[in-house]
């Protein structure tokens, strides 16, 4: 498959969860959502278990080096702060 026809595919089957969902047949939603997420090759939540939180592999490069964890990024305008200088500041005097 093309990667324009496995789009489009996806965008049907977005629509049709959508539809689902809106007709409130959750079930089918769910069987919907989860062909979704076979195709884009994540792992499928567990049928049954609602409360199951799913962690797909992160893509490569998109993870630290010499692990399998996601190197995250800091949120736009976000300043490291200063260090304290423990040698004058807030420390207690000598007695």
């Amino acid at each position: 498959m093309s990667s324009r026809s496995i789009n489009e595919k996806l965008l049907a089957l977005q629509k049709q969860m959508e539809a689902a969902a809106a007709e409130m047949d959750f079930e089918k939603a769910t069987r919907l959502r989860n062909e979704m997420a076979r195709i884009k090759g994540e792992a499928p939540v567990q049928e049954g278990d609602p409360d199951t939180v799913t962690v797909s592999q992160p893509p490569p490069g998109a993870m630290g080096l010499g692990t399998q964890v996601p190197v995250r990024q800091p949120p736009k305008g976000w300043v490291k702060p200063k260090k304290p200088d423990f040698m004058t500041k807030g420390g207690k005097g000598r007695r």
